[in-house]
């Protein structure tokens, strides 16, 4: 009888504030595609590191091919077979993509031969890279690209995947979905983790669940709905998001004309982008990452003051070389795509990081900081957003990264902006938070604010969206209603099939 692939007995690790395994037990086969499904904060991260040697247990046992193993680090899990692509990043940002995935390969590895199996292997699953960029250069989501190629360079037995399709087009997503069926007939085992209830019912074979750091479940997700995988989940059906038929306000965000040259070498220029985002509408923004997005964000919150001072106006003022600060007086609100470093300062507290964007009357006076004021804010936000943490003085780094990203979230929407531009709002988050920032996000619509979303998530586009646009290359394809479209015409559009003309059609399609 076959041994099983990887088999966990009793894996418990325990951290002075939380237990985050509690007895793990998980048995994955060869060739088995199996999910880890659980909310943010369940214990999943934690119990994959463990697998890949970058944690180790307080007490359990791991066995590999059916003898026990002690994996003492990456590494010993490399020369093991096993692979991990991490939610958080695993990236030197001053390296190249080529020497980035040459850490995790022999040191006679020429990279010349390897960045040309690089270029190769992402030709091969449709995962675009360039092999001599700077890290520092890639978005989010090419960030992530890099990560899955490195893994499927290692050829390995078993594969962890976490959150693998959040960069993907649509026909991508079921290209990569032909490559991982292709890899499990091969004999690879793959542990999948994702918080589309949708993918894993399509693609994997069995699902663990886990909440509380626990397993509460084992199941074939194939014979299960979205609304039972949810419930054993998170304990509960998904809140509902209340749609309703409205009429757009006046143009609260209008962007014309705006080009960019490139501000390094690997950027995207921006050409002729134009659109008008109203009063009481989401404008969702899809895309395949790298075409843009990176480079339009930095332009609309003024962390690139470039633009043509009238190429971007704010209730009819020209903002286009206001810096960032100046455009948060004038009623901007802002959530950048990256959670650390950008969105939040790891090392400092939920309170001290509320000062990010609340600086006004309320937060400092006379040069002083109030904490007391800064402390509730942290502490309604941590409240109001359901965010897992130890309290307003817990450090940003020390959330996960759903809960970091409802803190961020929260912590925009308590400043009550006239217009929102927010960047992947619920990347790797469950679903249940998931579908508490969307049903946040439509609330502030119907308060009459202007919401910009930029996502890679089609289904989150579509269900709070009432017009799409797409960028593809540096171009924006003019806005079209969401009833009006596929989610196949716009993954060809994201694809950069059939742009042109595509101003003209559009508007023909909202007439």
């Amino acid at each position: 009888m076959m041994n099983a692939r990887l088999t966990l007995t009793g894996i418990t690790k325990k951290y002075p504030s939380v237990v985050a395994n509690d007895g793990v037990s998980l048995t994955v086969q060869p060739g088995e595609i199996h999910a880890v499904l659980g909310e943010n904060g369940a214990g999943k991260s934690t119990l994959m590191k463990i697998i890949y040697g970058a944690v180790k247990p307080d007490a359990g046992q791991v066995l590999w091919n059916g003898s026990e193993v002690r994996i003492a680090n990456p590494a010993a899990a490399r020369q093991l077979g096993i692979a991990m692509v991490f939610q958080h990043f695993s990236l030197f940002d001053t390296l190249t993509v080529t020497e980035n995935i040459a850490l995790g390969l022999p040191p006679d590895t020429r990279l010349d031969t390897l960045a040309a199996r690089i270029t190769e292997t992402a030709g091969q699953y449709g995962l675009a890279l360039e092999p001599q960029r700077h890290v520092h250069t890639l978005s989010v989501g090419e960030r992530q690209r890099v990560e899955i190629v490195r893994a499927l360079l290692t050829k390995p037995q078993l594969l962890i995947l976490d959150e693998p399709t959040s960069v993907l087009t649509p026909q991508a997503v079921e290209k990569l979905f032909g490559t991982l069926r292709q890899l499990a007939s091969e004999g690879c085992s793959i542990l999948y983790i994702s918080h589309k209830l949708d993918e894993i019912r399509a693609l994997c074979h069995t699902c663990t669940v886990m909440r509380g750091g626990r397993v509460t479940g084992v199941c074939d997700p194939r014979q299960e709905t979205a609304a039972s995988l949810s419930r054993m989940m998170i304990g509960a059906d998904l809140p509902h998001i209340e749609t309703r038929s409205h009429t757009p306000g006046p143009a609260r965000l209008v962007v014309e004309g705006l080009s960019l040259a490139k501000s390094h070498p690997f950027a995207t220029e921006l050409h002729d982008i134009g659109f008008e985002l109203h009063a009481g509408e989401v404008l969702g923004v899809a895309g395949v990452s790298g075409n843009g997005q990176q480079e339009l964000l930095a332009a609309l919150s003024g962390e690139d003051p470039r633009a043509a001072h009238d190429a971007i106006r704010l209730d009819g003022r020209p903002v286009g070389r206001f810096n960032a600060a100046r455009r948060r007086d004038l009623g901007l609100g802002f959530v950048p795509e990256e959670r650390l470093g950008r969105g939040a300062v790891p090392e400092m507290s939920l309170a001290n990081n509320v000062l990010l964007s609340h600086q006004g009357p309320a937060t400092v006076g006379m040069g002083m900081v109030r904490f007391g004021a800064i402390n509730a804010m942290a502490a309604s936000i941590i409240s109001r957003f359901g965010v897992k943490a130890g309290g307003p003085q817990a450090a940003a780094r020390s959330l996960s990264g759903g809960n970091l990203q409802k803190f961020i979230v929260g912590r925009e929407m308590l400043r009550q902006p006239k217009v929102l531009v927010i960047a992947q709002p619920t990347w790797g988050v469950d679903v249940g938070a998931a579908a508490q920032i969307r049903g946040e996000l439509v609330a502030l619509r119907d308060a009459g604010c202007a919401v910009l979303v930029i996502s890679e998530e089609l289904d989150e586009l579509f269900e709070i969206s009432d017009r799409i646009m797409v960028i593809a290359k540096g171009r924006l394809r003019a806005p079209v209603p969401a009833r009006s479209v596929s989610r196949e015409q716009i993954g060809l559009w994201m694809s950069g099939i059939d742009h042109a003309g595509a101003a003209g059609e559009a508007q023909h399609a909202e007439a």
